[in-house]
């Protein structure tokens, strides 16, 4: 029997200090701590919305994200509009979150998809985007997707 459909079920990710990326995340995206492990050494929290897991953090990290090693390059989430996208925005600038480029930007030159790109508290690369919205606006980068080298 063939797979008729592969998709992302959640994304785990090893984080260096759990209550501040829980914080992080509820604000950066809304979502709702869906559980929590807080035994000593085994701190974990399952984050969603709508009764539906998205995001798994664990405290297993002791450093921050590489980019140079193997691995995550980046996450993703997507919105419906680029609207949204600027909500977020909004959010994480008054946070202080350091951001990869200024602004909502298209994923390449030309392209009517783009958003913000970000990091989180442990350098994981982030991003949030609208399948349209940024028509017009100029690429950061204009030989290689935006969400490649940031």
């Amino acid at each position: 029997m063939a797979l008729t459909k592969v998709k992302t079920g959640h994304v785990g990710l090893n984080v260096t200090d759990i209550e501040r990326s829980v914080d992080f995340y509820t604000l950066a995206l809304e979502f709702e701590v869906m559980g929590r492990g807080t035994e000593e050494g085994r701190a974990f929290a399952f984050l969603g919305r709508d009764g539906e897991l998205a995001l798994t953090l664990w405290r297993q990290a002791s450093e921050p994200f590489r980019k140079d090693a193997s691995g995550l390059h980046h996450l993703s989430f997507q919105v419906e509009t680029v609207e949204e996208v600027r909500e977020v925005e909004t959010r994480l600038r008054a946070s202080g979150v350091r951001f990869a480029y200024d602004g909502v930007v298209p994923h390449g030159e030309g392209a009517s998809s783009g958003g913000v790109f970000f990091h989180d508290p442990d350098g994981i690369r982030l991003e949030v985007y609208a399948p349209t919205g940024a028509e017009g606006a100029q690429a950061p980068v204009a030989s290689a997707p935006t969400c490649g080298f940031f």
